[in-house]
């Protein structure tokens, strides 16, 4: 695959507690650069990584409910609608994962339409992150059910914080589960060229990571 084929998997990623403006400015303008399809930032981010990359086509994707997925609904909306008044055009939102190992499927599918709603109110389109890492199998096929049952665009293995990340594994099921139209994301631990080429060739059709430039620059 071409260098400038993968950048547009990629969601150039910084979500650490530390990342201070410089290295997030240093993010945007290597997302720039490099010609990524987004920067993954924190909310407080949002309007500084909007001017920097307002003349490039780089997207600002930003994190909902992040990373524990555990706050209200209410306060997930709230969050979302904040961020995309501020210019992100992508939502990653963690879901309810409590809710789900209840089997209380009503109350997540209901929470990921309410996001889901918002961002395509915007234009902009919702991932879902499910976190692979703490799911069994059949919570992770409920999981891609009903967020696709729920209108979201993609969804996603996992936040970086839990764990454990994405694995070939996850990815096939998770595309298995969704089917070819609806996006399923990699994240957490795809640090080279091989780990990228792995997630894409099961069925990834986005990746999320923070050694952007390491993968793409093995591109033949």
């Amino acid at each position: 695959m071409k260098k400038e084929q993968l950048s547009k998997f990629i969601d150039h990623t910084i979500l650490k507690a530390e990342a201070s403006k410089e290295e997030v400015t240093k993010l945007c303008e290597e997302a720039k650069e490099y010609k990524f399809m987004s920067v993954c930032i924190n909310p407080s981010n949002i309007s500084l990584a909007k001017e920097i990359l307002k003349d490039s086509e780089v997207k600002v994707c930003t994190v909902v409910g992040f990373p524990l997925g555990s706050t209200t609904t209410e306060c997930k909306v709230f969050e979302t609608e904040d961020a995309l008044n501020k210019g992100a055009e992508e939502i990653d939102m963690v879901i309810n994962i409590g809710r789900l190992k209840d089997k209380d499927y009503d109350y997540v599918e209901s929470e990921i339409k309410a996001i889901s709603d918002l961002s395509h109110k915007h234009n902009a389109i919702t991932k879902v992150i499910i976190e692979t890492c703490l799911l069994t199998e059949e919570e992770k096929v409920m999981a891609c059910k009903l967020s696709k049952k729920a209108g979201a665009d993609f969804v996603k293995t996992s936040t970086g914080f839990s764990k454990g990340g994405a694995t070939k594994e996850d990815i096939k099921l998770m595309r298995e589960t969704v089917g070819e139209n609806m996006g399923v994301k990699a994240s957490g631990g795809v640090r080279t060229y091989e780990d990228a080429m792995t997630m894409i060739e099961n069925g990834a059709s986005r990746i999320g990571a923070s050694a952007s430039i390491s993968i793409v620059s093995k591109c033949k």
